[in-house]
């Protein structure tokens, strides 16, 4: 049941669609492509890009004779629907050629009939659609592409070439904006939004995907005639043709600076991250006892494309129902199973809210405090908190295993339309018989407001996200420095509100899904150093409590903390630290 809602802050951005909005259609046919006088003076997102006077010099071949629009060959195309030949494999890839080569792949010649068809414009459009709509309104890139796909009637492996090209593109961001400026004679602010997200679509799909370099370049052109006009196609064109040129390793070698004389800067540019978050990234594996070496490792796991894990609501479903509807085992967590490919919202477990979506690394910060701390908590009195429960993830998975504990749950949410997505996360589990009360208020003062009450309290505090980057691909690119920096006041008075919250005796979970320093070890020690009634334990024992039998060797860490890794564990970069407010004396 729900509390009456006080309103909150109003933060949640609109990730609806937008209206298409006029565009000038003239264009210019040279390389530097359309203006775009409306950036002036805002922030760049885009990560490390190549400067101006840095950029390579070129021979003269097609330096401006590429310029001066598509070749007739590239109009003609255009009016070609012929079926493509080789089609795309399962993932949606199409099937010509090797891999992350920018020129001639084996397996593909000239002489092959048109690659074009309607349907693969279609899924371009798409993504390109979904990329203009994360630039443009600030939405968040996984509620943006299942509605466009939906809307588009894109399916099957034409859906999966959108969505690889979505993704791959806002992942690869970074990289293929310092690739493209070494091929244009201006600024990349001074291209039009919509012609510079082309561009990113039509580099990915030549560097980074099994796509037929005529089909890259044409499908793209026509993409950009479509959005910006015959001018922008020109130098779409030109642009693509000479990114085509190398392959994505020589172009790496061009762009980046040496990794002997400059390391954090060609990381940056090889994985496609900002420089800040390489060296936050390098700086928390050092301090959890890792060695730097692996921070290849680590950027390259956040720019692969995350497996689809689902949670069982205890007591609602087990293994074999979801195996039976499609899928399989879990790797890690008690109440895990791993779903093939696609969007498991069709199968009756998920669509009645028997099970759900979630990552397995998530999935075991909630067991270590529902399950691990049962020998941890030394006064336990049957109330639960989680102090900022939305969406509801970890909430309901608590929820679920309060019955066994003869507990009772308090959700409380900042922001009213999160908390109703928590309302709908525990649903099904109020109904057989949780009890649950969410409550929309500021974590920061519960405390206050409810002193020594709870006997367990999950603080998954706001963070940074840096952890699920893989699965947020644009958060890279939206975040800076300056927002942990920010970040960290809320989470210091969150903790020190959660555990104001707990009883004697009782364990706090703080949690984050970032592994920056500043959100995770530095935040718990500031905290515990200056209360006396604290006591950090391992967290190591609780973590594992949640594990498979065959998961139980999995490695943790020297402790107390327990950072998971994408690349180690294959989850998010979940961090749990343990804390116990000691009884009165």
């Amino acid at each position: 049941m729900s509390e009456g809602h006080r309103s909150g802050d109003g933060r949640g951005r609109d990730d609806r669609g937008r209206d298409d909005r006029g565009r000038d259609d003239r264009g210019r046919e040279d390389r530097r492509g359309p203006r775009r006088d409306d950036r002036a003076g805002r922030e760049d997102r885009r990560g490390p890009r190549r400067g101006d006077g840095d950029r390579p010099r070129r021979d003269d071949r097609g330096t401006r004779g590429e310029d001066r629009g598509p070749r007739r060959d590239d109009r003609d195309e255009r009016r070609g629907t012929g079926e493509r030949r080789g089609g795309r494999d399962a993932k949606g890839r199409e099937r010509s050629g090797s891999r992350g080569q920018g020129g001639p792949r084996r397996g593909w010649s000239e002489s092959r009939p048109s690659e074009r068809s309607r349907r693969s414009t279609s899924s371009r459009s798409v993504a390109f659609e979904a990329l203009r709509t994360v630039r443009e309104d600030d939405a968040y890139a996984n509620l943006v592409l299942p509605g466009l796909l939906r809307r588009s009637r894109v399916s099957g492996r034409d859906a999966a070439f959108a969505t690889e090209l979505f993704y791959g593109s806002l992942r690869a961001q970074g990289r293929l904006d310092a690739i493209i400026a070494a091929c244009v004679d201006r600024g990349l602010d001074d291209i039009e939004g919509d012609v510079l997200d082309v561009l990113r679509l039509g580099a990915y799909q030549l560097l980074d995907m099994s796509v037929a370099p005529h089909a890259a370049t044409s499908e793209t052109v026509a993409l950009a005639r479509e959005v910006a006009g015959h001018g922008a196609g020109g130098f779409v064109n030109a642009v693509l043709r000479r990114v085509g040129e190398r392959d994505l390793d020589s172009w790496i070698q061009e762009v980046a600076p040496a990794r002997e004389e400059d390391e954090v800067g060609h990381l940056a540019i090889a994985h496609s991250h900002p420089e800040w978050i390489v060296r936050a990234l390098s700086d928390a594996l050092a301090a959890h006892g890792r060695d730097r070496s692996e921070i290849d490792a680590l950027l390259a796991a956040q720019n692969a494309a995350p497996a689809v894990s689902l949670v069982m609501r205890p007591g609602l479903t087990d293994l074999d129902e979801l195996i039976d509807n499609g899928a399989s085992a879990g790797r890690l967590s008690l109440f895990a199973a791993s779903w093939p490919s696609g969007d498991p919202g069709g199968t009756d477990p998920v669509r009645e809210g028997r099970a759900a979506v979630q990552d397995e690394g998530s999935q075991l910060m909630a067991l270590a405090l529902a399950l691990g701390a049962d020998d941890l908590v030394l006064e336990e009195n049957g109330r639960w908190l989680d102090l900022c429960a939305g969406p509801g993830g970890k909430t309901a998975l608590l929820a679920g295993l309060t019955v066994d504990h003869d507990a009772e749950l308090l959700a409380v949410e900042l922001q009213e339309h999160r908390a109703r997505l928590v309302d709908r996360a525990v649903a099904t589990l109020v109904e057989a018989g949780a009890e649950v009360t969410t409550r929309t208020a500021d974590g920061r003062d519960i405390g206050a407001e409810m002193p020594a009450t709870f006997s367990r309290v999950l603080a998954d505090v706001p963070c940074s996200g840096l952890g699920a980057l893989r699965r947020r691909p644009e958060s890279r690119w939206r975040r800076t420095a300056a927002d942990v920096g920010q970040l960290g006041g809320i989470q210091r008075d969150l903790l020190r509100s959660a555990l104001d919250a707990t009883a004697p005796g009782g364990v706090v979970a703080y949690v984050t899904c970032s592994p920056h320093l500043a959100e995770t070890l530095l935040i718990v020690q500031d905290v515990v150093r200056r209360r006396d009634d604290v006591e950090q334990l391992d967290a190591r024992p609780a973590v594992r409590a949640g594990l498979l039998p065959a998961a139980q060797d999995v490695e943790l860490g020297a402790g107390p903390g327990v950072q998971l890794w994408p690349h180690v564990h294959g989850t998010d970069a979940m961090f749990i630290a343990l804390l116990r407010r000691t009884p009165a004396p």
